[in-house]
């Protein structure tokens, strides 16, 4: 019976910012649709949906679907690609790209659809004015994955929220954390052990391989060009760089004395600020299991290879493995869409697999492992998602360096327990997917509520 699972190389792609659900996954949306017509066609007329045309200018969102629409991709897109981010795009006019030219026209709507927040909707017409296709419907679930009309029928789970997953033979299926556990414990198995063995089934070793190490490789040019890199962040709240900065007063201070305490969390937070001021510049990034969400995962991997002895490859590997175990877990049965659940379900999921990575690096148990993963995401049940302006720099980028120190405080504090726990992994996730399902909308990525609206900054609609 084939066993319906998340992958891990899915969980971390790499790909572009500022978001992942409203830049990487439109542009895939627009990749599906044009693939799916089989050619492209002479005239697109996209509809954006709920979250995505609330805070679609902001996140890149038009940008990134109409690139999508002649060529590019995630993967294969710049900061330097015309239109630029922060560039005013026409809500009709032309996109040129390596497959040729598309006229569109763009069409805002923030009222969400029921299946999900971020939908989209595509017509086309080809050069003689047929319509090639009518109302096509792709939806952004977060991370990055995309469901179509009938993959969104097919994988909405019960809880209410959206998931997208392969579906092969794996050896050791799972789709909670009890069940993870149980799987370890039966076959004497880590839980990194567990995920390479499945994740071998999916994609093979060398595949797998090439992938993990290429996600570490990204996550630390990632860093390094973000604390070279000096300016402004674009989008209009004209948001300084700081890591630039913050990076030479820690060097000055490391050359002048001796490494004292808690500096090591300085160093912590200034991996994640790096990464997430690259996001929010629409540089490349990993989504780590989100781009809100980016900086947590590189920043606490970054910290295991400074503060900690022998972190290599196989490390990381080890890591991004344990990890992406809870991420699946997560995703499967709530949410890491900050539209669909709030931010509890971005930097919430983010700090909980980086806690479970970290911890297996201390060597802990598959049980301690799941206390870890459990602890950090507890304490960030309730966490909103209210980006001022539309834009995923405040409260997101600081929220990432303060989501990183939580993972590494739940890591430790697990390790030094034998494993057991009242409120277990499945609680807290079962808990965090009715908490988005409770939480206001205007709480949940629409920039209607909390510090959006309390600093007086609303979002820019296109009026249509």
């Amino acid at each position: 019976m084939p066993q319906s699972t998340v992958s891990v190389v899915d969980l971390f792609s790499i790909g572009i910012g500022p978001s992942s659900s409203h830049t990487v996954g439109p542009m895939r949306a627009a990749n599906a649709f044009v693939e799916k017509l089989g050619k492209l066609p002479a005239t697109v007329r996209v509809e954006l949906r709920g979250s995505l045309a609330a805070t679609g200018i902001g996140h890149g969102t038009d940008r990134a679907v109409l690139l999508g629409l002649v060529g590019y991709t995630p993967t294969n897109t710049s900061a330097d690609v015309a239109p630029k981010p922060g560039d005013p795009i026409p809500a009709v006019g032309t996109i040129d790209g390596p497959d040729g030219s598309v006229h569109y026209e763009l069409v805002f709507d923030p009222m969400p659809v029921e299946q999900h927040p971020n939908c989209l909707l595509f017509d086309a017409w080809g050069a003689d004015g047929n319509l090639l296709a009518a109302q096509e419907e792709y939806y952004s679930v977060g991370g990055g994955f995309i469901l179509d009309r009938e993959g969104m029928a097919e994988h909405h789970n019960e809880t209410g929220v959206a998931t997208a997953a392969h579906a092969d033979a794996v050896p050791y299926p799972f789709s909670n954390g009890q069940q993870l556990i149980a799987q370890c414990e039966r076959h004497g198995l880590t839980i990194a052990e567990l995920m390479l063995a499945n994740e071998e089934a999916i994609h093979g070793r060398e595949t797998l391989n090439a992938h993990l190490d290429a996600v570490w490789d990204v996550m630390q040019e990632c860093v390094a060009h973000g604390l070279k890199t000096e300016g402004t962040l674009p989008g209009g709240l004209n948001v300084r760089r700081r890591a630039n900065r913050l990076h030479r007063l820690l060097t000055a201070e490391y050359q002048a004395s001796t490494a004292r305490g808690l500096d090591a969390m300085e160093w912590v937070n200034l991996y994640a600020l790096a990464v997430n001021e690259e996001n929010a510049a629409h540089g490349q990034i990993v989504t780590a299991p989100t781009n809100g969400a980016a900086g947590i995962i590189p920043a606490v991997m970054h910290y295991c290879r400074d503060f900690m002895d022998d972190f290599d490859t196989q490390r990381a590997r080890e890591f991004l493995l344990t990890a992406g175990a809870i991420g699946a877990i997560i995703k499967t049965n709530a949410s890491i869409s900050g539209a669909e659940v709030g931010c509890q379900g971005e930097v919430g999921s983010a700090s909980s697999m980086a806690a479970a990575g970290m911890c297996a690096i201390l060597g802990g148990s598959p049980q301690q492992v799941e206390n870890a993963a459990e602890i950090a995401l507890e304490h960030n049940l309730g966490l909103t998602c209210d980006p001022v302006g539309g834009l995923v720099q405040v409260p997101c980028i600081e929220r990432n360096a303060i989501g990183g120190v939580k993972a590494i405080n739940a890591a430790r504090l697990a390790k030094l327990g034998d494993g057991t726990n009242i409120v277990t992994l499945d609680d807290v996730v079962e808990t965090m997917a009715s908490t988005g399902r409770d939480m206001m909308t205007k709480y949940k990525e629409a920039s209607m509520g909390g510090l959006a609206v309390q600093l007086g900054l609303p979002v820019n609609i296109t009026e249509c």
